[in-house]
Formats: structure tokens, sequence, C-alpha cells
């Protein structure tokens, strides 16, 4: 990598917006060509259930299945994973889980009521989603943080049952990932993937029941299906590239920063990194260091692409100004690389994690510190949340009118109802009414 390759801003410079506009931009998952596949998917699982599934997951993940009782994995096999893996990456697991969990625990939203001078209560109740889908992407790819992130603040929520679905392209299933699945608790397994999938867990097949949510990332196919289906269930969001944007004041190794960045950089071509500074002379050593790690990486070739493509250093003035460009930008990841971080924290308003101090690397929270990796892209941290306990609960109002609350509401409710023109609501609420 030369270190031409990643582009250099100035807040200062007169065309900056169009540059910020024109580094941010992405196009998501509104492609015709993906999204008539996949309607045609959607159509087929939802008019032939298993059949469809099966026949798309031969053709595309090079299967044989002959039955959906085939791509049902038992519970047994979690488990046997989950003993096969060496020790440390099972210790690994289980402290990972055991934080998630513990912060998770702290969501939880409990019913709550209240009762009026005239006995009249109202309230909330809090119960949890039956059953939930969580998609996870298979093969070659391993990513059983993400299943950990999605099925824990599930069942901590409650969830009666939380199925997974893993591709399995050649019958290939990765033993971390079904490892993840037995620490987390998911109750079933299918070993498909794709818009079948999402198809199957939305409308339900001959194998799969139907979910009333599915969370969980995957490709632009598995993407484009979720946005299809929102409706006839929830989903947790279309997540868009990685993203990551440090703030720095110039007093953290270079070396740490420049690494932060390429964290986010190797996982694709479309992931953004961006640094906040308004010390030039560090912004010229995390550009070396970045010049000099990038070699050392596996996975150099796409997260060269990476910061080529859609990365920035970016001069700012003050450490004010940069918080105000990433109030702008409403990062996935903010990493608050300065002395005294707290002292800002009121002043970001969106941002999706927020990593405070030196020491903290966004790293930390893709794995083990304990809050969700899911999170919201594309500057949906302007009005999203992280994925939490509770996207697994609903709530309930209660009403329970004592015959003095219905007198006094349904002498409101009825003059409001003959405002609106609507004569049986008034006299509905009237009924109730001590003349």
């Amino acid at each position: 990598m030369t270190t031409d390759s990643i582009r250099r801003l100035n807040a200062a410079d007169s065309d900056f917006d169009t540059q910020l506009q024109q580094l941010l931009a992405w196009e998501s998952v509104a492609d015709t060509r993906v999204e008539a596949t996949v309607a045609e998917i959607l159509q087929q699982v939802r008019t032939r259930g298993d059949a469809a599934v099966i026949e798309y997951t031969n053709r595309f993940d090079r299967r044989q299945l002959q039955s959906g009782s085939e791509f049902c994995l038992p519970q047994a096999a979690l488990g046997a994973a989950l003993e096969r893996i060496p020790a440390a990456e099972r210790q690994a697991l289980e402290a990972a889980a055991e934080r998630v969990r513990a912060y998770h625990q702290r969501q939880l939203q409990e019913s709550w009521r209240y009762e009026e001078s005239d006995g009249t209560v109202l309230g909330q109740q809090i119960t949890p989603m039956e059953r939930v889908g969580i998609y996870v992407p298979g093969g070659k790819a391993s990513y059983p943080s993400s299943v950990l992130m999605n099925a824990i603040p599930a069942k901590v929520a409650g969830v009666d049952c939380v199925a997974m679905v893993v591709p399995a392209p050649d019958g290939q299933l990765n033993d971390l990932v079904l490892a993840a699945a037995a620490i987390a608790g998911v109750d079933q397994l299918y070993t498909i993937g794709g818009a079948q999938a999402v198809a199957a867990l939305a409308y339900g097949t001959e194998s799969v029941p139907q979910v009333d949510k599915i969370v969980g990332p995957g490709n632009i196919f598995v993407a484009a299906a979720k946005r299809a289906v929102f409706g006839r269930v929830a989903i947790d969001m279309i997540a868009g590239p990685s993203e990551i944007l440090v703030i720095c004041d110039g007093k953290t190794d270079p070396d740490w920063i420049a690494m932060d960045l390429l964290s986010q950089a190797e996982h694709d071509q479309q992931a953004q990194s961006i640094l906040l500074s308004p010390d030039t002379a560090f912004l010229d050593a995390v550009e070396k260091s970045l010049s000099r790690l990038l070699d050392e990486l596996p996975r150099r070739e796409i997260a060269a692409q990476s910061l080529a493509g859609r990365g920035a250093l970016i001069q700012v003035a003050s450490i004010e100004e940069a918080l105000a460009l990433s109030n702008r930008i409403a990062p996935e990841h903010l990493e608050v690389s300065v002395e005294d971080p707290e002292q800002y924290l009121a002043q970001i308003r969106h941002a999706g994690a927020i990593f405070l101090g030196r020491h903290t690397a966004e790293a930390l929270g893709d794995y083990c510190a304990g809050p969700n990796h899911v999170l919201p892209t594309s500057g949906t941290a302007r009005f999203s949340s992280p994925l939490g306990v509770y996207d697994f609960q609903k709530r309930s109002s209660i009403i329970y009118c004592s015959p003095e609350g219905a007198d006094k509401l349904g002498r409101v409710a009825g003059t409001l109802a003959r405002g609106e023109g609507l004569e049986a609501h008034a006299r509905s609420a009237l009924y109730r009414v001590t003349e």
C-alpha cells in the first residue's frame, strides 16, 4: 500500500461538504436484478414450502437434500461440536457469552401499572415474542460472535423458541458456530441459507415453523429478502458495510489507531474507516502506520481496497469540530481516543456504539465487552439503536376502568367521537355513563 492510497481531507476546505458526501455515499440493497431473483425465491417457498427450500439449497449450496428432515440439525449435534472444539476456544466463547448475557440482563423491561383516584387502572404489560429466527452466515465463514449477539438477547427476553438458520455449502458446517449455538441456547437449527432461509422463517414450511422476527447479518440476497418480508414478520435492520470513526487528539500510539482502522477495513471492500484529528503530524504518522501494518495482514488486499475506496484521514480544527462532524456522519462504531473522553459524551448525539479512551479498541465490542455488536450503519444511528433485549419484547397497554372512570372518560370520548362523526364510537362510550 502506498501513502496516497487513503484520501486526506480537511474540514476547512471550501468543497469539504461535497467530498464528505462522496465519501459516505453507499448504494443499499435496492438492486432490481437482486430484488427480482429474491421475489421469485420468496414466492416459490411461500407456495411450495420445503420442496422449494430443498431445490434452492441444492442449487446454491451444492447439497443433495431429499427431504426437509435432512436440513434439521438435532440438538445433539450442537453439544457434540461444543465438545470437539479446543478448550481455549470453548473458554473464550463461554467468557464472551457470560459478559453478553450479564449486559443484556440489565435491559430487561418490566410491566408496570398505576391506579387513578377513581379506581381506574392504567399500565403496560411486557411480553416476549414467541418465536425468533436468527440468520448466521456459514460455509468457510466463522461468525460465532454473531450467534451470541443475536441469540442471547432473545433468550434473556424470554423468547420461547430461538430458531437459527446457517447455510452449509457442500455440507460443511463450522464447529465454532455450532458450539456458540449450544452455549447461547439456540432451540432449533436448520442448515439452510440465502433468501430461501429467510422465506422459510417468514412464511413457514412443513419443517420450519413461521417466526415473529428475523435478525442477523447476511449477503445482499439475504438483506433484500429481509426487506421484502418486513411486515409479514419483524426484522432487526437492513445492515450496510461495517464502519468505524475515530476521534483522536494525537496523543494515542499511531499504530493503535491504524490497527483500529484496519480492523474494519478487513471486513470487506465496502467497509469504511475514518480518522478525525486536529493534529496534522499525527495524521501523517497514522498514514505511515497504515502503510506498514497493512502488509502484515492476511486480508491485506481487502483492507487496501476498503481504505482506498472509502477510507479517509480528516483534519479538523478541534475535538469539538470532530464531534460535530461525527454527529453528521452518525457512525456505527465511534472511538473517542482522547484525554478524559467522558467530558465529551454529552455532545455525542448519533453513534451505534461509543468506545471511550485510548485503551478501548472497537474489536473488544465485536466479541466480548458485553454490549451488542449488531449496530445501525450508513447513518441510521440517527434514528436506530443497537440490537437488544427490547427488540424481542412487546408492549401491550392495559386499561381497566372503574365505574367512576368509565363515567368520566365516557363523556370525553363521546364528545370527541361525535366531533369526528363516529356515532357508534360515541354511543359505545356513553352507554357506560351514569345519567
